[in-house]
Order: C-alpha cells, then sequence, then structure tokens
C-alpha cells in the first residue's frame, strides 16, 4: 500500500531502484515462484512477513498456506453465531479419541506427503520437479477422497514440507512437540509409523504446557499415549513454572519463589534421560548432561540466564542447496553424534522447549501460528544437535473451530471467529469467569454474538467511527485468551470421566503436586512447579 500511495503521488521513492520498489520486486518474485499448490486447490496465503532485503533469506517462503474458504460459508456461520443459543455441554463431550481425528480405516487414512525416491544421478532442478509432481499428485488424491470442507485446515506449502523431509532424513530422534491440552490434535499417527516403521527410528513426544492441565489429566493423557503407541517415550515439560492464572485478565503468571524459568534444569535433564534410554551407550552424552548442570547453575534468580553464564551455542542457518540435496543416510549417530529433530504444529510452545534444551534464548517466541520460519541446527555439544523444523499442520477431520481454538490457525486471519468463541463458550464457564452482562438483559438466551458484545462493552472496546461495541475485537481477545491459556479448554482421553476417580487418587499425583520426578519404562514425568490448585479448579 504504501508503494501504490508513492507512486500515485509521484514520489521520489517511487523509482525502480527505491527499496519499496525493491520489496515490491521480491514479493512479485515469491508470488512467480510459488509452485507448491495444488492445480485444483485455492490456497490462502497467511503471515506477511515485512518486506525483504536484497541478498537476505526471504521469510515468506515457509508462511501458511490454508485452504481458502467460501464467502458463502463465511456468511453462514456468521448467521448461524446470531441466531443459535449456546448449549452448555457435558463433561463427556470433551472426550476426544484419536481415530476420531486421524481415521485408521482403510480408504479414510489421512497420510501425510512423502518425499519421493531420488539419487545422487539428479541435479537440483530434476528434484525439485520430482517433489512438485509428486506433491501435486499427493494433493489431489487426497482432495478426491475427501468431500470438500470435510478437510480441517492444513499445510499447502510444499516448501514447509521440504523441510520436514530433510528433518527426519538428518536425524537420529525425534521430538514431536504437542500441546497436552489437546494432544491428539498434534500426534499424527500416520507420521509415528513412518518414523518408527519405515525409518527405523525413536520418537520422543513432549507433552508441553503442562502447567495448563489438572495432574490427574496429565496422567490420563500419557497413559492413553502409552497405550496406543506402546514404542512411544513420554515426557511432561512445562516452560512457565509457577503460579497458574489467578484471573482471566492477568498477562503474565506470577514466578512462585524458589521455582526457575525455562532454563531449569528439570526439563531438559528427562529429555536427556529418554535420550539415553534410546541410544543405549552408543552416544556419549556426558556432555550434555554437564551442559545441563552448568545451565542450571548459571540461572538468575529471576529464572533468567544471563549471556555470561551460557554456554556458547553453535547456530548454523541451512543454505536451500544444503537442504534440497542432503544424504538420506541410514546410519544413526554418524560419527557419535546425537541429532534430535524438533517438529510440531505452529503454537505448540516448540521455540520454548528449544530455548529450554539450549540453555538461553536461541528462538524468538510468539503466540503467531507459523512464527518459525526457517531451518536451523543447534549444537548443544560436540555430541548433540537440535535440527528446528518449521510448524506445520498435518490433514485430519478436526473440527475447524478446535484448530482456531488450540492455536493452530491464526487468530487475527479470521474472517469469522464467532463461531469459534460459541464453540468455547459451550465447553467452558465462560459466564463465571467472564463475568459477562446480557446486553439485552439477565432474562434473555446467550449467542456467540451476545457474549462478543457483553465482552466489547466490558472492556471498552468501540468502532472507530459510529462508537458501536466492536464485536469482532472482542471476539479476537476472547480467542487469544483461549489459546494462551487464560481460558482454559483440556480435551479428555476416551472413559476419562468414569476413570477419573482412578486417575485422581493415583499415588503418582502427589509427585506432580509437589513438582517432583518420576520415572518409568519409557514415560517420564516433570514438572517443575507445584499444579495442587487445578486440581480444585477443575474437580
Amino acid at each position: 500500500m504504501q508503494v501504490k500511495r508513492e507512486r500515485k503521488r509521484g514520489e521520489p521513492g517511487s523509482g525502480p531502484s527505491s527499496r519499496n520498489a525493491s520489496v515490491e520486486r521480491g514479493m512479485d518474485r515469491e508470488r512467480q515462484s510459488d509452485t507448491s499448490d495444488s492445480e485444483t486447490t485455492d490456497v490462502r496465503r497467511i503471515n506477511q512477513q515485512p518486506g525483504i532485503r536484497e541478498g537476505r533469506y526471504d521469510p515468506n517462503r515457509f508462511r501458511l498456506h490454508f485452504e481458502k474458504e467460501s464467502r458463502e460459508e463465511v456468511e453462514r456461520r456468521k448467521k448461524l453465531a446470531r441466531e443459535k443459543v449456546l448449549d452448555e455441554m457435558l463433561d463427556k463431550d470433551l472426550e476426544v479419541d484419536i481415530s476420531d481425528i486421524y481415521p485408521t480405516e482403510k480408504g479414510q487414512r489421512l497420510e501425510f506427503p512423502r518425499r519421493p525416491p531420488w539419487n545422487y544421478g539428479m541435479n537440483r532442478e530434476e528434484l525439485l520437479r520430482k517433489e512438485e509432481k509428486s506433491y501435486r499428485e499427493y494433493l489431489n488424491d487426497l482432495h478426491s477422497r475427501n468431500p470438500p470442507g470435510s478437510l480441517s485446515h492444513f499445510e499447502h506449502n510444499l516448501e514447509t514440507w521440504r523441510q520436514l523431509w530433510r528433518v527426519l532424513e538428518m536425524s537420529d530422534v525425534i521430538l514431536l512437540i504437542v500441546d497436552i491440552r489437546h494432544p491428539v490434535l498434534q500426534f499424527p499417527p500416520a507420521l509415528y509409523h513412518y518414523i518408527t516403521g519405515e525409518l527405523q527410528k525413536q520418537v520422543v513426544v513432549v507433552l508441553n504446557k503442562a502447567d495448563l492441565c489438572p495432574p490427574p489429566l496429565v496422567l490420563a493423557w500419557t497413559h492413553y499415549l502409552q497405550t496406543q503407541f506402546p514404542h512411544l517415550h513420554c515426557v511432561c515439560f512445562t516452560s512457565h513454572p509457577g503460579q497458574p492464572y489467578s484471573t482471566v485478565l492477568q498477562k503474565k503468571r506470577m514466578r512462585k519463589k524458589g521455582t526457575c524459568g525455562w532454563g531449569h534444569a528439570g526439563g531438559p535433564t528427562h529429555i536427556l534421560k529418554a535420550c539415553q534410554e534410546i541410544t543405549a551407550g552408543k552416544v556419549d552424552l556426558s556432555s550434555w548432561e554437564k551442559k545441563i548442570q552448568r545451565d542450571a547453575v548459571a540461572m538468575g534468580p529471576e529464572g533468567e540466564q544471563s549471556e555470561e553464564g551460557a554456554d556458547s551455542v553453535l547456530v548454523e542457518h541451512q543454505s536451500d542447496v544444503a537442504m534440497e540435496i542432503s544424504s538420506p543416510s541410514q546410519e544413526l549417530y554418524k560419527d557419535g553424534v546425537l541429532t534430535l529433530g524438533c517438529i510440531g504444529f505452529p503454537n505448540v510452545g516448540k521455540s520454548s522447549v528449544l530455548n529450554s534444551l539450549v540453555g538461553r534464548k536461541v528462538v524468538s517466541v510468539s503466540r503467531t501460528p507459523g512464527h518459525t520460519k526457517y531451518f536451523q541446527t543447534y549444537y548443544l555439544t560436540p555430541t548433540v544437535k537440535l535440527c528446528d523444523c518449521p510448524g506445520l499442520v498435518f490433514p485430519s477431520l478436526v473440527n475447524k473451530q478446535l484448530q482456531i481454538l488450540a492455536g493452530i490457525y491464526p487468530v487475527s486471519q479470521l474472517q469469522e471467529p464467532y463461531s469459534s468463541v460459541g464453540y468455547l463458550c459451550e465447553r467452558t464457564p465462560f459466564l463465571s469467569v467472564l463475568k459477562l452482562r446480557h446486553p439485552s438483559g439477565p432474562e434473555h438466551s446467550w449467542t456467540a454474538w451476545d457474549v462478543c458484545e457483553a465482552w466489547a462493552e466490558r472492556r471498552g472496546y468501540k468502532t472507530a467511527k459510529a462508537a458501536r461495541n466492536d464485536v469482532y475485537r472482542a471476539a479476537n481477545s476472547l480467542l487469544r485468551l483461549a489459546v494462551d491459556g487464560r481460558l482454559c479448554l483440556c480435551l479428555r482421553p476416551p472413559a476419562y470421566n468414569d476413570q477419573r476417580g482412578q486417575y485422581t487418587g493415583h499415588t503418582m499425583i502427589m509427585i506432580i503436586v509437589q513438582g517432583g520426578i518420576a520415572v518409568q519404562t519409557s514415560f517420564v514425568l516433570v514438572l517443575s512447579c507445584p499444579v495442587y490448585l487445578y486440581i480444585y479448579n477443575f474437580f
């Protein structure tokens, strides 16, 4: 828009050699060179980043590409949000089976795109063309087997899938990071079976944000995943130890005296133990263990680590050529080095987990999905390195409103946020938490639109010209509260409500409450903060 204004006014900065003109040329190149979309699919590119500089990395290469919704569908949901009365859902309605999200029946199973076979006799252009053809065939087959609108939002950007292929090839152990509030949304069984079956590698699922879930639910999800996937290694993790949110409008959780920040040794130590169990002495991980101990000692009183006390970590940005032709070596722990591949959906806290493993902030953290834009390698020690992959969304059958509440789709890019607010309010005690008054009087029933209008009235959100209640801004505000965990929606595994007593009275509950550590075969549980208050809040 700035370029267009300058060109219209004829200002000097609008010439072909100006910086804005180079930005526009870069965006044109990105549009022209993008061949990642299926010819039969209308794709919306979101999270456009500021203009690129000549000779610098293009930050928009891995931005999210999701299927575009029709105007008719958006308008239908808007009308429904105004008319449909909100009904309180039963606790059993929050139970979700992973087969409901990722069907396993033959003919309905949702696969993810695989890298086609290649050899060193191919040049770069041949390899890229083969990958593009294979990806178009995958998309066409997927859409032919699933009616329009039946699939949830999923990644249509081939460049991002390429990063996943490279990370899977390079890594010895895969860290699959999920949000423990809704882990089945972000754990594709096809990916697990591909890694453990075809690649013959191990998967460690990191159940992140464990402080936002009640301890019995932490145990229940861990038990469920272990039952469904026997060879899975589970690690519960939190990057923000301290008090939970006391009010819905509290922006930052207060740190309890004696607790540490994301560099606390607990989380990294137990990921280390899981890796020690997997490698079985084939890699010398003593240098990693010493680094974790040094990082814990260097931690400041506020949980922040000073640069002077932090170990230096070598960071490499992989070039395009290095990523396009990489060696698909089947040799594990090559040259005595353990390579950990970090993958996950957008907004699951992957950057926070990486910062915890490194011992200091090396990745910027954002609640915007798709914030990590490029492939990086971090050398923790001479024998341990991390490969970071941009977050990507796998095809699934999850409700799109639940996808938005899980932070998978950017809230700021929503055309119609009201139906997601209604979905949230039907599953949480929103009236007691938000303390709302109905805009038309207490005798009226609530709709999603009423909730947004009442929240706009309470927060003072007004439109600029007519000073009416800004319901769109209010809806976005409520969805951000849900993504941040201040208005918490936690899904539950099947039969959880029938077995709740068994989890609530489990002997491991007190270990969690006291911030202790429990270790079982292929199961590591660690919480670095007391979370006993959640038992009373949820039960």
